[in-house]
C-alpha cells in the first residue's frame, strides 16, 4: 500500500520549503490536505509529483510549489473571502480553506464540481462553498472577495473578475506568453488594479482567458 503521508512530507520538504515558503499555514495546510484525494482516481499515484497533473483539456491541478508560491505572496489571513477559479477536484480550495475564513470553489465542469463538493465534504471543510459555472464570469453572487486566485494560465482576465475584488483586494494569475509564464499578483487599489511581477510558473491558458487580438483589416 502506498504511504502517501510520507509522500506529502517529501513533498514538502522537497518541492515547498526549497521554494522559500516557510509561512506555517501554508505548510501545514499542505501537510494535513490529501492531496491523493483530490486528484483523479488514475492519477493518486502522480498525486504527489512536482509538475502540473493534467485534468482534461486546457485544465491542470498545479504543481504544489506554483500554488504554496503563490498564496505565500498572496499572504492569506483567517478574517478573508477567497475565490478560488478553477478549482478542479476541490484540492486548491481544500489548503486555501487553512488559511481564510471562506472559499468559493468556482468550478464549471459539472462531473469535477460533484466531485469537488463530495471531497470537502468527505474532508471536513465546511467553510468551502462549490459554485458551478463558467470560470470566465467569477461567482458574483457570493462576492466582492478579498483575494481571487486563478488555478491556470490566463493571457486576460475579464473585467468582470475584476470587479468581483474588493478595493485592497489581491489577485494571482500565471501570465502565458507562448511557453513562457509568470506569476502576477494585482492589488486593487481606488477601483484600478495594479500588477508586479513574482516569479516564473506555466500552466496551460484557460478556456475564457485567453486574450482577444483586435480585428485587422
Amino acid at each position: 500500500m502506498t504511504n502517501f503521508s510520507a509522500r506529502r512530507t517529501m513533498m514538502v520538504d522537497t518541492q515547498i520549503r526549497p521554494s522559500d515558503v516557510t509561512k506555517f499555514p501554508i505548510i501545514d495546510a499542505m501537510l494535513s490536505v490529501k492531496r491523493e484525494d483530490f486528484v483523479p482516481s488514475a492519477k493518486r499515484e502522480a498525486a504527489y509529483m512536482g509538475e502540473n497533473l493534467g485534468l482534461g483539456g486546457s485544465r491542470v491541478l498545479l504543481e504544489p510549489r506554483t500554488l504554496a508560491k503563490m498564496l505565500d505572496v498572496l499572504d492569506l489571513s483567517q478574517d478573508e473571502l477567497v475565490l478560488d477559479i478553477g478549482s478542479g477536484l476541490g484540492y486548491s480550495a481544500a489548503v486555501v480553506s487553512h488559511m481564510a475564513q471562506a472559499v468559493v470553489a468556482l468550478e464549471e465542469d459539472p462531473d469535477m464540481a460533484h466531485e469537488a463538493e463530495e471531497g470537502l465534504m468527505a474532508a471536513g471543510m465546511d467553510n468551502v462553498i462549490v459554485q458551478t459555472g463558467a470560470l470566465n464570469e467569477g461567482a458574483a453572487e457570493h462576492g466582492p472577495y478579498d483575494v481571487i486566485l486563478i488555478e491556470g494560465g490566463i493571457s486576460h482576465i475579464p473585467e468582470v473578475i475584476l470587479g468581483q475584488l474588493k478595493d485592497g483586494g489581491r489577485i494571482a494569475g500565471i501570465f502565458m506568453d507562448g511557453a513562457l509564464g509568470e506569476v502576477r499578483i494585482g492589488y486593487k487599489l481606488d477601483g484600478r488594479v495594479n500588477w508586479r511581477r513574482s516569479f516564473n510558473a506555466g500552466a496551460p491558458v484557460i478556456e475564457g482567458f485567453e486574450k482577444h487580438d483586435a480585428f485587422k483589416f
